[in-house]
């Protein structure tokens, strides 16, 4: 299939939550494959915070980091993510909800480092089986893309009000706001901006955030500049690197551990699916990936 062809067959739409799902969840975001029933699709997501995802589609297939592709059930739960998940498929149509740190603290409630970097099938896994009801009214009835979109909401809202806030919510937020902010570039920067010791940021973070600190601050550094060239793939690597980056080989190794290939090897690679996102994801949310949408 045609590059020209393999745009037009997929299309990629966000939608935002309501105010108060707003602390909780970064988007809601549909992905549709209009593709013949043989042919198929491939694209690699960067790392990212933890994604709940429901489809009526089984030919959809995924791994992460360098797992082998597998097929991915209806109701596909990822925990936070430090590597790249590599998938394919045919004609679908894929609703995402991102949830933010402090969703995944409200709304799954389980240590983030113990489901980090997995993805499960969410219906048969207890931490997101709450979840599970959504996938049965969803797609109820034809394609309707803004009523999809209000039942999620619906539910997520419903989901909120059974689950009280937990006792780290500030704590977090103040986190998240540091991680996303260029002036914590290192641990001690990072704990010092929230009042915290090193060994408390440590806990909160893998509890919260799924990885250590240091990862925490070294990804959101490479996607930084992985944006760019996200937003705008005719840009050299050296003219989207991050403020925080000391040299161009620097960020080659980075970018190697998070998407277990070179950056001359990704760029050659089409992304028919995250280069659709990327734009449409910046127009609706401000933020052309997940992990830099401010708390």
């Amino acid at each position: 299939m045609s590059s020209q062809r393999i745009g037009e067959a997929v299309k990629v739409r966000f939608f935002m939550p309501s105010p108060a799902l707003a602390p909780y969840i970064t988007t809601y975001y549909l992905t549709e494959v209009d593709i013949a029933p043989d042919d198929r699709i491939e694209d690699w997501l960067h790392p990212e915070w933890a994604n709940l995802r429901f489809a009526r589609n089984d030919t959809w297939e995924a791994g992460i980091g360098t797992e082998p592709l597998r097929p991915m059930p209806h109701f596909t739960a990822t925990g936070p993510t430090s590597l790249a998940a590599r998938f394919r498929t045919g004609p679908t149509r894929i609703w995402g909800i991102g949830l933010l740190p402090l969703g995944w603290a409200r709304l799954v409630g389980q240590a983030a480092i113990n489901l980090a970097d997995r993805t499960c099938d969410g219906a048969a896994t207890p931490t997101y089986a709450h979840f599970a009801p959504l996938l049965d009214t969803l797609f109820a009835g034809p394609p309707d893309s803004a009523a999809e979109a209000r039942r999620i909401d619906s539910f997520l809202l419903g989901l909120l009000a059974q689950r009280p806030p937990t006792g780290d919510e500030v704590r977090i937020k103040a986190a998240h706001g540091a991680l996303v902010d260029l002036d914590s570039g290192t641990v001690c920067e990072f704990a010092e901006q929230i009042g915290l010791s090193a060994r408390s940021l440590e806990r909160l973070s893998l509890r919260a955030f799924g990885f250590s600190p240091k990862l925490l601050l070294r990804r959101q550094r490479f996607l930084r500049s992985l944006a760019q060239f996200m937003l705008d793939p005719t840009l050299s690597w050296i003219k989207t690197l991050d403020c925080q980056y000391v040299d161009q080989a620097h960020f080659v190794r980075d970018f190697k551990r998070f998407m277990t290939m070179s950056p001359s090897a990704y760029a050659a690679l089409e992304h028919p699916v995250l280069g659709a996102a990327a734009q449409a994801r910046a127009a609706a949310a401000g933020a052309a990936v997940q992990v830099l949408h401010r708390p």
